[in-house]
């Protein structure tokens, strides 16, 4: 089967590897669609992010979606020939935070396309993928691009959560890319009463407004664009940062009224600088949030049930022969928001 696998910064190929057999409690998988990711983007672009460095040879991906082929023993609820979207989330369900419900946390995740560990977990962007049945969440009635959007989607879910109470709130969303614009539908579904973007670009800004975002301020060309919000020590009851870029959280925490709540998913890959003399000052909440685990299921029933629309992000797809152009695109936010590839 073919795969797509990263060597090192810019040396992506396309590589055959051995089809997998399922096991008890497992499932093979025909790829469908697979979404090309910001931390798939980090290795390609950079040979990883932060400390975590490629060391060997990796399968990327972990956005996608499948056709189930064969079913191992063990396996119910599921049948060959169903779509389903695939959590790369795998938790060993035994260590301290996974007993105390905190899977996300897991001390032995194996999370796809992942090089924290080594040997490095492998990826999902492959023609072939065995998966545990616990992992495949029934699709029926979406396209499998949709199917693909579940992962990134209860990314957002999960910050949704780790924001609070979110009815008749003033949202600010920095950073409109496709976890921006994902949160922006998030807080909505949750009851968000004015939705706020902010980011450099102007198609970024209008694909927010398309995701429904009330407002789209590009502050590169309006430096004080934020200002009217600045007023009596802030006007946004939550932040989410999506951006990873200082500039933006400082923006943001100024924007922010006393109390509030801002939440970090944005990881830029080095360590950002905090005004934390306004975090104490207007006694604000910075709530971390990292990846999900309960959300994937949940991000699934909402989009099966025509309660968020992801189709709008999905601006490009190409066939798994055009890979490394896809990613290229990926790289220009001028133009693209969610490039897919589509394995099948």
């Amino acid at each position: 089967m073919k795969s797509i696998v990263i060597h090192a910064a810019k040396d992506l190929r396309i590589e055959d590897r051995p089809v997998e057999e399922p096991g008890p409690g497992q499932v093979l998988l025909r790829l469908a669609s697979g979404g090309i990711c910001g931390s798939d983007l980090h290795y390609y672009n950079h040979g990883g992010f932060g400390t975590v460095r490629l060391k060997e040879p990796m399968i990327l991906g972990h956005e996608v979606s499948g056709v189930i082929e064969m079913i191992g023993s063990g396996v119910s609820g599921l049948q060959p020939g169903q779509l389903v979207a695939v959590s790369p989330s795998r938790p060993c369900y035994s260590c301290r935070y996974c007993r105390e419900g905190m899977h996300n946390q897991c001390l032995n995740m194996r999370f796809y396309g992942s090089a924290m560990p080594f040997p490095h977990i492998q990826g999902a962007f492959r023609e072939m993928l065995v998966a545990d049945a616990p992992q495949c969440v029934p699709a029926d009635g979406l396209s499998a691009g949709e199917a693909a959007m579940a992962e990134p989607l209860a990314v957002c879910l999960h910050a949704t959560r780790r924001a609070g109470e979110m009815l008749g709130k003033r949202v600010l969303v920095t950073g409109c890319g496709p976890i921006g614009l994902l949160s922006i539908l998030s807080a909505r579904r949750a009851g968000a009463a004015e939705i706020v973007a902010v980011d450099i670009t102007d198609f970024t800004l209008a694909m927010a407004k398309l995701a429904g975002a009330d407002k789209a301020i590009n502050t590169r060309t309006d430096p004080e664009g934020l200002a009217p919000y600045l007023a009596d020590k802030g006007t946004f009851d939550v932040l989410y940062e999506c951006s990873g870029a200082a500039a933006a959280l400082a923006q943001g925490i100024a924007a922010v009224r006393p109390r509030g709540t801002i939440v970090q998913l944005g990881l830029g890959g080095a360590e950002m600088a905090l005004p934390m003399s306004a975090v104490t000052a207007k006694e604000l909440s910075i709530n971390g949030s990292f990846r999900f685990h309960p959300e994937f299921a949940v991000g699934v029933e909402l989009m099966r049930k025509g309660l968020i629309d992801v189709k709008p992000l999905i601006t490009h797809t190409v066939a798994l022969d055009e890979a490394l152009s896809g990613f290229e695109l990926a790289n220009d936010r001028s133009r693209a928001m969610k490039v897919q590839i589509a394995f099948a």
